[in-house]
Parts: C-alpha cells; structure tokens; sequence
C-alpha cells in the first residue's frame, strides 16, 4: 500500500519515524488545501501533486546540504512558483497524546465565534470548535491530512501566568486522538508552554497556501 501523510503523522505522534536515511518522500496532497513539507530527523515529507520526479530533481538542484534542501528558502521558493502557493512560515510541529480527566480551567464553548483567532482557524481547517478561558482561548479543528491541531491565545494582561500551558493541557483532555501543534519557532514563549503541557517536538513543517 503506497504511504500517505496522514499513515507517516499517525506513525510519529506514536513515536515511530521515518528512517534517517537522508531520503525525501513525496505523498499525494491530502487534500486540494494542503501542501507543503514536513521535515524529521534526516528525512524529509513533501506533500504535492506535483511530479515526483520534478520534486526531487529541484532538491538535487539546491546548493545547501542535502539534509537541509527541503527546508531551504531557495526550494520552498520554487515550489511556491510552480504550484502559485504562497506561505507564511516554518513551524516547529508538536504533538500531545490525549489525557484522561477533565480540565483544571473553566471553560465555555463559544457558539458564534468572533476571535481572531477563530477565525484563522476556520480559513485553515475543518469542524472547528473552540472555548473562552478567563483571559484566553482554545481551539481545535481538523487541519492537514485530518489531523486535529490545536490554538490558543492569551490576553496580554494575563500572560506569563501559566495559562497558556493550562490551556495547551486542556485540549490534550477535550481529544481523543493525538493532537497537533504548528508553532513558529521564534514564538519561544508558546514552544515553552506547549512543551510544559506535554507536546513533544516531531519536526518541522513548511504550510503551502492557495492564494
């Protein structure tokens, strides 16, 4: 059976990665939305209907260490400018298996969300739902290959205070199922407080986005 993304996320948010080899597989695009490259330990993903062939001959073609190519501004570049994507970052991707319990915060579902925050959500995945905190919010939705990511937001006035991890935490206890995190990793503050909260680094990961 030919390997799909949401088969290789599924694999590592159990712990079970890619070889290091130094190799890139290419896997179908999920979905007309996602494209992009998910980059582990010495092997790289990219998820594109783009020809193969075509992929691995640009990486062949970028002058960086091989181990780097997938990731280099140069090949991203490229693929944006055959594909008409653009992007807006590199994420460090995360991961946190599900918790048994409920929440220690007090939380409310928003039914007609209009945090900013929310509204990203919605532009980028699926089945979204989301609830207030007292200074914060958490969202969860289907995002790349199906996979259920999570966001928070704290409010300025209440930051440095733990709440972010509480709410990182939290959603561990609303899912079922792994649940997945894009951070930028300049945001060291938010990688901190996932990390606090028991998501475990994987990768890194290059979101391609339709125009």
């Amino acid at each position: 059976m030919a390997e799909t993304l949401r088969g290789i996320l599924d694999a590592a948010a159990r712990g079970v990665f890619p070889p290091p080899d130094g190799r890139t597989t290419v896997v179908p695009q999920p979905s007309r939305r996602d494209a992009g490259v998910v980059a582990f330990t010495a092997h790289s993903v990219v998820f594109t209907d783009e020809d193969p062939r075509w992929v691995r001959e640009t990486l062949r073609r970028t002058d960086c260490d091989p181990l780097a190519a997938t990731m280099n501004a140069r090949f991203l570049a490229t693929l944006m400018e055959r594909t008409g994507r653009g992007a807006e970052t590199v994420d460090a991707l995360l991961v946190g298996a599900p918790l048994p319990g409920e929440p220690s915060l007090a939380l409310q579902e928003i039914g007609e969300p209009d945090h900013p925050r929310v509204g990203y959500a919605r532009r980028r995945r699926d089945d979204v739902r989301a609830w207030a905190a007292d200074g914060g919010v958490l969202v969860l939705g289907r995002g790349v290959a199906g996979r259920l990511e999570v966001s928070v937001e704290v409010d300025e006035g209440v930051r440095q205070r733990g709440l972010g991890r509480r709410l990182a935490g939290a959603a561990r206890q609303l899912a079922a199922e792994p649940v997945w995190a894009q951070i930028s990793p300049g945001n060291a503050r938010s990688v901190r407080a996932f990390q606090a909260a028991g998501y475990l680094p994987v990768g890194a990961e290059a979101l391609l986005l339709a125009r």
